[in-house]
């Protein structure tokens, strides 16, 4: 196993190259849970036949815990559309369209988002008051089984020479309501400064679903709460404003 080629570095682990494998070494602080969990998930999703790296191994080294997958020769469609912002329109409804296609999926296995949303609600700062208005705005969402990624960003989308494109890093997918997986790809888009291809983001994916962007917008305190266990003081600001909307509905 070739851990030479640095190709990413995150909080909580190293991503290498080894032709066209991709290593992901995570820190020796990152729980068996955690790991086998993300695996897990890529996994079922890949049952799927979603395009996506596929899963070939999980082992350990050195008190360390390692995930390989193929890895996917290709251009970020985040690196593309900043490259080439005349295309920026195309490249957003090949995104919208992706996304669209991942929801039709179903992979029984899955964690409900449901589940998710409501266990990360509790881990939150927030007052009781507001912990109860969101779990309660929670519950009273529809209850659908759709793939949904829970990190669908560009970044993740990766661009083939053929101009296949194939979803990476799985580790958050659940099962659920397909609006909150839209909501917080809208909630990325803001959290990176990206308002106006949010918003862009946005009225595409409801032109093309039938969605309402008040459906898609209920979700957005229930995912910015769910944000904000991270604990990212540059995300704070505009996470609360998001959370305490629920204050005023």
């Amino acid at each position: 196993m070739n851990t030479n080629s640095v190709i990413a570095k995150r909080n909580n682990k190293t991503v290498y190259r080894d032709g066209n494998r991709k290593i992901k070494v995570y820190n020796s602080d990152v729980s068996k849970v955690e790991v086998l969990v993300s695996a897990l998930n890529q996994a079922k999703v890949e049952e799927t036949g979603i395009k996506m790296p596929k899963l070939l191994e999980v082992t350990t080294e050195d008190g360390k815990w390692i995930v390989v997958t193929e890895y996917i020769e290709g251009t970020p469609l985040d690196v593309l559309m900043a490259e080439h912002p005349e295309k920026e329109d195309e490249y957003l409804e090949d995104f919208v369209n992706l996304q669209m296609s991942i929801h039709t999926m179903r992979a029984s296995g899955l964690l409900k988002i449901k589940e998710k949303m409501m266990s990360k609600i509790e881990q939150t700062d927030f007052d009781d008051t507001v912990k109860y208005e969101l779990q309660t705005r929670l519950e009273s969402m529809p209850n659908h089984n759709k793939v949904c990624h829970g990190d669908f960003n560009p970044s993740n989308v990766i661009v083939t020479d053929k101009g296949e494109m194939y979803v990476i890093d799985w580790a958050h997918a659940t099962q659920g309501n397909a609006s909150a997986d839209v909501a917080r790809t809208y909630l990325l888009f803001s959290l990176d400064g990206k308002e106006e291809l949010a918003n862009k983001y946005l009225h595409l994916f409801c032109a093309k679903s039938g969605t309402t962007k008040r459906y898609v917008q209920r979700w957005l305190p229930i995912v910015a709460a769910s944000q904000t266990v991270k604990k990212n003081a540059d995300e704070k600001e505009l996470l609360n404003k998001w959370v305490n909307v629920v204050e005023y509905e």
